[in-house]
């Protein structure tokens, strides 16, 4: 890797950026986990049943695509205060693994089964997944501080 100085980092020069932008990316995953798990949560029945899974795709698209934007756009910010300590960090890689697997899932698989409204049993399966697959994105993230 090039030479870095991670302490010509605006993050890192000044006591609050840091932690403002830590928040600005927590509200983009919670923007765009939140739209994501209220889907999963109707298509596993356990909320918003007067919805078809279809109706709140469509409405709740634009607001995971915001949230994604935010977190996709803050994160490699944060990822910049010390790019060092990241890379070698198993939680960081973990995170970003799963992060790939999860939004490459939520725009293939979760997609066509929301719009499609599979059977109950198919449906709630992706919808499992799609959880378990952004629980893992957000424990990976929480350990970064661990290991």
């Amino acid at each position: 890797m090039i030479a870095y100085d991670p302490t010509t980092n605006p993050l890192n020069n000044n006591e609050w950026s840091f932690p403002f932008l830590e928040c600005i990316h927590i509200l983009g995953f919670t923007l765009s986990i939140g739209t994501i798990a209220l889907l999963d949560l109707r298509m596993l029945g356990l909320a918003l049943q007067r919805h078809t899974s279809r109706e709140l795709a469509k409405a709740l698209a634009p607001w995971t695509l915001v949230g994604l934007a935010v977190m996709l756009i803050s994160g490699p910010l944060i990822f910049s205060s010390d790019p060092n300590m990241y890379l070698r960090n198993l939680s960081f890689r973990f995170k970003m693994g799963a992060l790939l697997l999860a939004i490459v899932y939520n725009y293939t698989i979760h997609r066509w089964a929301a719009m499609k409204e599979p059977a109950p049993a198919a449906g709630k399966l992706v919808s499992v997944v799609s959880l378990g697959l952004w629980i893992s994105v957000v424990a990976g993230g929480l350990f970064i501080a661990f290991f």
